[in-house]
Protein backbone atom coordinates (compact mmCIF):
# COMPACT_ATOMS: atom_id res chain seq x y z
CA UNK A 1 0.00 0.00 0.00
CA UNK A 2 2.87 2.43 0.90
CA UNK A 3 5.11 1.09 -2.10
CA UNK A 4 5.03 4.44 -3.30
CA UNK A 5 6.88 6.42 -0.59
CA UNK A 6 10.21 6.52 0.03
CA UNK A 7 10.40 5.33 3.74
CA UNK A 8 13.67 6.54 4.60
CA UNK A 9 15.20 7.41 8.19
CA UNK A 10 14.27 10.78 8.62
CA UNK A 11 10.76 10.36 7.08
CA UNK A 12 9.93 7.81 9.43
CA UNK A 13 11.51 9.85 12.18
CA UNK A 14 9.27 13.06 11.21
CA UNK A 15 6.05 11.11 11.21
CA UNK A 16 6.33 9.59 14.21
CA UNK A 17 7.12 12.90 16.06
CA UNK A 18 3.89 14.37 14.24
CA UNK A 19 2.26 10.83 16.15
CA UNK A 20 3.52 11.83 19.29
CA UNK A 21 2.92 15.29 18.84
CA UNK A 22 -0.19 14.92 18.63
CA UNK A 23 -1.00 12.49 21.50
CA UNK A 24 0.57 14.87 23.99
CA UNK A 25 -1.32 17.71 22.63
CA UNK A 26 -4.67 15.56 23.50
CA UNK A 27 -3.29 14.79 26.81
CA UNK A 28 -2.04 17.83 27.85
CA UNK A 29 -6.15 19.58 26.48
CA UNK A 30 -7.87 17.26 28.40
CA UNK A 31 -5.44 17.99 31.78
CA UNK A 32 -5.18 21.83 31.35
CA UNK A 33 -7.81 23.04 28.56
CA UNK A 34 -6.22 26.10 27.04
CA UNK A 35 -6.88 29.95 26.75
CA UNK A 36 -6.91 31.94 23.68
CA UNK A 37 -3.82 33.95 23.23
CA UNK A 38 -1.74 36.75 20.91
CA UNK A 39 1.73 35.88 19.80
CA UNK A 40 3.50 36.89 16.97
CA UNK A 41 1.03 35.25 14.93
CA UNK A 42 -1.57 38.23 13.09
CA UNK A 43 -4.27 35.82 14.86
CA UNK A 44 -5.39 34.59 18.27
CA UNK A 45 -4.66 31.08 18.70
CA UNK A 46 -4.95 28.22 20.96
CA UNK A 47 -2.39 25.59 21.01
CA UNK A 48 -4.09 23.33 18.43
CA UNK A 49 -4.34 26.21 16.32
CA UNK A 50 -0.44 27.02 17.02
CA UNK A 51 0.64 22.74 16.80
CA UNK A 52 -1.96 22.92 13.09
CA UNK A 53 -0.01 26.03 11.92
CA UNK A 54 3.26 24.91 13.00
CA UNK A 55 2.69 21.75 11.30
CA UNK A 56 2.08 22.73 7.87
CA UNK A 57 4.89 25.34 8.24
CA UNK A 58 7.10 22.23 8.92
CA UNK A 59 5.80 20.16 6.06
CA UNK A 60 6.32 23.27 3.13
CA UNK A 61 9.96 23.45 4.71
CA UNK A 62 10.64 20.14 4.60
CA UNK A 63 8.95 19.88 0.47
CA UNK A 64 10.95 23.60 -0.01
CA UNK A 65 14.18 21.65 1.23
CA UNK A 66 13.67 18.18 -1.03
CA UNK A 67 12.78 20.38 -4.03
CA UNK A 68 15.71 22.46 -3.83
CA UNK A 69 18.53 19.98 -2.51
CA UNK A 70 19.24 19.26 -5.87
CA UNK A 71 20.01 22.60 -6.73
CA UNK A 72 21.71 23.45 -3.73
CA UNK A 73 24.10 21.10 -5.00
CA UNK A 74 24.87 22.25 -7.91
CA UNK A 75 24.57 26.12 -6.65
CA UNK A 76 27.25 25.10 -3.52
CA UNK A 77 29.29 22.90 -5.97
CA UNK A 78 28.56 19.83 -3.25
CA UNK A 79 29.19 16.34 -4.48
CA UNK A 80 26.25 15.41 -3.05
CA UNK A 81 22.89 16.38 -2.05
CA UNK A 82 22.59 17.95 1.72
CA UNK A 83 21.04 15.72 3.66
CA UNK A 84 17.18 15.57 4.18
CA UNK A 85 18.06 16.07 8.21
CA UNK A 86 19.05 19.71 8.04
CA UNK A 87 15.51 20.20 7.01
CA UNK A 88 14.27 18.38 9.76
CA UNK A 89 16.17 20.13 12.05
CA UNK A 90 15.18 23.41 10.57
CA UNK A 91 11.48 22.66 10.54
CA UNK A 92 11.58 21.56 14.24
CA UNK A 93 12.66 24.45 14.67
CA UNK A 94 10.47 26.19 13.14
CA UNK A 95 7.78 24.76 14.72
CA UNK A 96 8.63 25.05 18.41
CA UNK A 97 8.97 28.83 17.56
CA UNK A 98 5.31 28.39 16.75
CA UNK A 99 4.04 26.58 19.24
CA UNK A 100 6.14 28.13 21.60
CA UNK A 101 5.97 32.46 20.67
CA UNK A 102 3.48 32.08 18.12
Amino acid sequence: MFDWMAWTTPVAVFFTCIVLMLIGMTVWEIKSPTAMRKGFLPIATTRGDRLFIGLLSAAYVNLIFVGLSGRMAQWLSLENEPSVWISFVLSMALLGLILRKG
